[in-house]
């Protein structure tokens, strides 16, 4: 004859009684499984004896703990009591609404992390035991994801929880993770085209393969990937759509944007040569953050020391010969060359001090910047004197007098002539003797001149200029971690 069916919860809602979630109840509580499995079967037979169907979860619990305390003694019963049995829901309580916990939910949700369906549902599972233990009949969303990030951490270290906060965080978003096994950090299809745009793809093809680099990656659901599969979905777009040399200079340049050491770009030149707006755009392209002229840390200087004790650090490059001259001798018109010069040299000795300074103090934070100025004289600041950094010097230059001329009007126009024309005219002849001299230093020290270009050209052999010299510093060790051992072999 078959017995009729036990159910629990109330006459209106009410769902089969589950001896296996008696036996878990009392496992969680510290009976053994035999144990458990007895109490169990004493439970489900003492609920027939007395025909209570449908009971009530916490008549249940309280026949659970009754039997418990004969059968596995007073402190699994204890235990028991304390406890939310697993019969019971855990409420998840979020803006939205109220729903019971599911371990099989959390699990999908851990799996997008990285772990295997059975490590995603153990991790779950010991969610759930904890806070059944701990008695908790409601959670908010926030603890709960608290408590999943520690057991994470316990069970599989910090990696596992910054992926997990990182999912939860971003719902919707493609992740990228690093190899060294850092934070993800979402997606971003704008640093994908500057980075694009710096390899020398066009606008419209950088935009439409960051396009379909992101659908392509995430697909239907939330996902993290690595920065090996961005980089390598990326060269295949651009294989199709650019050729092979474009994709190989996408290759270096993502080398460039994680460099071992810190990278310092130095681009010299006299004033009305464009550095400064040069200088903006290759920290963009290059993905560099911090751009520094050498004529604030002039200006920082002259803060602190007075003109009477440095006077030639408080005149302009192209006038600082003044400040050498012998007191009460007759002041010529215009300076000799040597006289100029050595002017021009005194000071950029003084400002190199603050300019070194820069660079050790960015050596220390492994942070890469630009620096920009006149006082970047090829020779003065040398790559070996900072070992712990990248150092690419460049000279800007403009061969032309008259185009020359007329970056200064048109510099005098766009700042509503806060730099006075008649001024850089009048020393004009001096700044050219000062060009000249700097590419006798740049011929000398092998430092590339980029002379005479657009803004787009001058950026575009900028960035070659860094990506050779770059390449040319890494140690074998470097190349071989960033390239990876394929790439190295091939000589890339």
């Amino acid at each position: 004859m078959t017995q009729p069916e036990l159910t629990v919860g109330t006459p209106r809602h009410h769902w089969p009684f589950s001896r296996g979630l008696v036996v878990e109840s009392l496992v969680n509580a510290g009976a053994s499984g035999a144990v458990a499995s007895a109490a169990a079967r004493r439970v489900e037979q003492q609920l027939r004896n007395t025909r209570r169907s449908p009971v009530s979860p916490a008549e249940l619990q309280a026949l659970m703990v009754e039997v418990a305390r004969d059968v596995a003694g007073g402190e699994v019963a204890e235990a028991a009591a304390r406890q939310t049995p697993a019969f019971f829901d855990i409420l998840v309580t979020a803006k939205k609404g109220t729903l019971p916990f599911s371990r099989g939910v959390l699990a999908r949700t851990l799996e997008d992390t990285g772990l295997s369906p059975r490590d995603a549902y153990g991790t779950a599972s010991a969610v759930d035991v904890q806070m059944r233990q701990a008695g908790r009949r409601e959670i908010s969303v926030r603890d709960l994801d608290a408590l999943t990030e520690q057991t994470l951490a316990e069970r599989y270290g910090e990696h596992l929880r910054l992926t997990y906060r990182f999912l939860q965080r971003n719902r919707g978003k493609l992740g990228v993770v690093s190899a060294d096994g850092g934070a993800p950090v979402p997606f971003s299809k704008g640093l994908l085209v500057q980075s694009l745009l710096a390899a020398g793809v066009a606008p419209d093809v950088a935009r439409k393969v960051a396009r379909v680099t992101q659908r392509d990656l995430r697909g239907s659901e939330d996902r993290l990937v690595t920065r090996q599969a961005v980089r390598e979905k990326v060269e295949t777009l651009l294989l199709g759509e650019v050729g092979p040399d474009v994709s190989a200079r996408y290759r270096l340049l993502r080398v460039i944007r994680r460099p071992p050491r810190p990278l310092v770009v130095l681009l010299g030149g006299v004033s009305g040569t464009g550095k400064s707006y040069l200088a903006a755009e290759v920290a963009y392209r290059l993905g560099i953050t911090r751009v520094i002229g050498t004529d604030a840390i002039r200006q920082v200087m002259r803060a602190m020391v007075s003109p009477e004790l440095v006077p030639g650090l408080h005149a302009s490059t192209f006038n600082a010969w003044e400040a050498l001259l012998p007191p009460g001798e007759p002041h010529p018109e215009n300076p000799t060359r040597a006289e100029l010069l050595a002017g021009f040299r005194d000071q950029v000795q003084q400002v190199n001090v603050g300019v070194g300074a820069v660079v050790r103090r960015s050596i220390e934070e492994g942070t890469s910047l630009v620096l920009e100025g006149v006082h970047l004289v090829p020779g003065y600041l040398r790559a070996a004197d900072y070992a712990g950094a990248l150092v690419v010097p460049l000279l800007v230059t403009l061969p032309d007098e008259a185009e020359h001329r007329r970056h200064f009007e048109a510099r005098d126009a766009e700042t509503a002539a806060s730099r006075p024309l008649h001024r850089y005219m009048r020393y004009f002849r001096e700044i050219r003797i000062m060009q000249d001299y700097l590419e006798e230093l740049a011929a000398r020290e092998d430092v590339p001149l980029l002379d005479g270009l657009t803004l787009d050209e001058s950026a575009d052999q900028a960035v070659d200029v860094v990506l050779r010299r770059v390449m040319a510093a890494l140690t074998p060790g470097e190349r071989a971690a960033l390239l990876g051992e394929r790439e190295v072999e091939r000589g890339e």
